[in-house]
């Protein structure tokens, strides 16, 4: 079961030729946390699209203020559908995000991997 995501409209994920396009690492983490799930069959993707297209909605509705992040309503969405359907609280939700939050930067890469792919020459192995 392959997410069926949306080429046009409100729940179209950004693209350049066609390709999606991730600013960050966290962006393409919460877009593959959400089409795992979705696979696995914790949720619909009409629920998770119908989420997300709500959370656009108040976006666009609030006074101007925060800025537009598209991945941003996504992971807000993916919190809203995992709540929603008990998967998690959204205590759990926030707590983990928090937590997540507090890590330094770089926490997941260590310097000692051995995994093939290029590095800065300022970037020891």
């Amino acid at each position: 079961m392959t997410a069926p995501l949306s080429v046009e409209g409100p729940a179209a994920p950004p693209r350049s030729n066609g390709e999606l396009v991730f600013a960050e690492p966290w962006e393409s983490r919460a877009f593959g946390m959400a089409v795992t799930l979705y696979e696995e069959g914790v949720f619909t993707w009409q629920g998770f699209q119908a989420a997300l297209i709500a959370r656009i909605a108040a976006w666009e509705a609030a006074p101007a203020g925060e800025c537009w992040s598209y991945y941003r309503h996504w992971l807000g969405a993916l919190e809203d559908v995992l709540a929603g359907g008990g998967t998690v609280s959204a205590g759990e939700v926030t707590a983990r995000a928090q937590a997540l939050a507090r890590r330094p930067t770089g926490h997941d890469h260590t310097h000692g991997h051995d995994h093939a792919h290029d590095h800065p020459d300022d970037h020891p192995h």
